[in-house]
Order: structure tokens, then sequence, then C-alpha cells
């Protein structure tokens, strides 16, 4: 059985997604640094291409959100790689706040010379500025809240609920520039547009539900079985929703196993990370295997 989602039916780039890439553009002039935030669960795959070639050499922090819910082993070693590429690397859960205190410290050591060169220059008070960019859905929103201990941004649990762009102050010399979040114009890597449509950053509306659960629990039973099989009681050698569906008595009239509820509660549970700590990244292979 063919496991995959058909990427093509994922391609799109709505017209706000243009908009975001021309704001970038536009406003990178106005910043010092970058804040890339990415979901831990697929540190690769949540990383836009489009951001690299829009952001240049400007300094950059990245966040690696949602590292409660990824695989701990896999998250260290991401981390490992991405710091021997010369980038800050923070892993947190911006939800709860769990290692973001170690944001301010990182920006102002990054910032240093910038920041000596101005106070050389008599530039006494300039607040460093930050673009905080991503896909979405990977809790920019949410850092941002975090940092600023309020709730000034829109968060939703859908992607491209953030509207708009804002700065927002965390510290006395620190400024925060939230943008919308940028997709790719199209996925031509059907794994990375699985990754991205299972963790909720592509709409589910544009896709087959039960067939993308199906794939991911091909991918999660080959990955991760003990963890399936402790949260579902299932063997995987057979159709996985219908084994959820037959496991957790959801079923239809005249007994039949409704697949649909099933696949519903596979993607929901995976995204609010009951099923465990899981990474669908795999880390390069010089950081070692999981």
């Amino acid at each position: 059985m063919n496991n995959q989602i058909d990427a093509g039916n994922i391609q799109w780039f709505p017209g706000h997604m243009t908009k975001t890439r021309r704001l970038i553009e536009a406003d990178l002039k106005m910043v010092d640094a970058v804040v890339e935030v990415t979901d831990a669960r697929i540190p690769e795959s949540s990383r836009n291409p489009i951001i690299d070639e829009l952001c240049g050499k400007k300094p950059r922090i990245m966040i690696m959100n949602k590292c409660d819910a990824a695989d701990e082993k896999a998250t260290d070693a991401w981390k490992r790689f991405y710091e021997k590429q010369g980038m800050c690397v923070i892993a947190c859960e911006c939800r709860s706040g769990k290692g973001v205190n170690r944001f301010l410290p990182a920006v102002k050591k990054l910032l240093r010379e910038l920041t000596e060169r101005r106070k050389a220059r008599g530039m006494i008070g300039k607040a460093m500025r930050l673009m905080v960019v991503g896909i979405p859905n990977v809790g920019k929103s949410s850092f941002i809240n975090r940092m600023a201990n309020s709730r000034k941004t829109k968060v939703g649990d859908r992607p491209g609920v953030t509207r708009g762009k804002q700065w927002v102050t965390i510290d006395k010399d620190v400024e925060l520039l939230d943008m919308p979040g940028i997709l790719w114009p199209k996925f031509e890597d059907k794994d990375v547009a699985q990754r991205l449509a299972f963790t909720g950053a592509v709409k589910d509306e544009v896709m087959d539900s039960e067939a993308l659960a199906r794939a991911l629990g091909a991918v999660l039973m080959r990955d991760y079985p003990e963890l399936m099989r402790a949260r579902y009681g299932i063997s995987g050698e057979g159709d996985v929703l219908v084994e959820i569906a037959n496991a957790r008595k959801m079923l239809v009239s005249g007994g039949e196993p409704d697949t649909e509820r099933a696949a519903a509660a596979l993607l929901d549970e995976f995204r609010g990370g009951k099923i465990g700590r899981i990474t669908l990244d795999k880390p390069p292979v010089s950081e070692g295997r999981l």
C-alpha cells in the first residue's frame, strides 16, 4: 500500500503569502537580526528556503519550538548540527515558557559588536530590532506573547491566524517585529510536504484527512512502534485506522469501523503531543542515529 499523500494536492501559495514575502523584503532593512521559529518535531522541514534567500547574511537566532513534543535526543542532535553551521539555537516550549529565558541573553551576545559600534557613535538607547519569521503554525506568536508576558498577537491553532505586522517591545532595548507565516510557492519534496501536513502547517481542508492520517500512522508505526502500541493497543499489521477504530470501538451503524473518526483522533493526538515525544525529521548521520 502506498501510504504517501500526493504533494500535488497541497501545492499552494495563497495571496497573503506572496504579500508576506514582499513585507519581509521591505522590512529587513529596518531590523538588526532575524529570529527564525521552527517546529522541533520537523526542524528541517519547517525551515522555508525562501527565508534563507531573503535574510541572507543577517545575524540569526533559531528557535526550535515545541521541544516538549519532540524526541529529546533528536532535538539535541539537530541543535548540534545547526550550531556547527554558525547559528545560535534555542530549544524551547513557547506555550509553557520553558527555555525562552535564554533568548534575551542570546540576542545581546549576538548583537554585542553592533551595540558597541552604536555606543561609539553616540547612538545610546537605540533598541535592537529583530524580525520574527517562520512558516504558519510553528508558534511565532506564542513565542512573542511569552517574551512580552502578554497576548499582544492573535494566536490560533489553525495556519494563517496571525495577520499584518506589528512591533512588540519585550525589553527596554529589544523590539520584535512579528511577520505572518510564509510557505513555499510549491512543495517539490513529497516527504517535506507530508511532514508539514502531519503537524498542521498546511490547512487540513486542502487534503484528504483519512489519507493523511494513514500516511502518518505508517510513519509512526515504522519509527515509533512502541509509542503507537502503548497509545492505541494495535499491531500495525493491518490498516492503522481500522485498527484504531476497532480498538476504541469507533463504529458506524452495522458495526463497521469509523475510519473518519479514527483519522481525526490520530491527527489530533499526534499534534497535541499525546502519543509521545516524536521527531519526524531524522538528524543528519554526522550527528548520530537515534
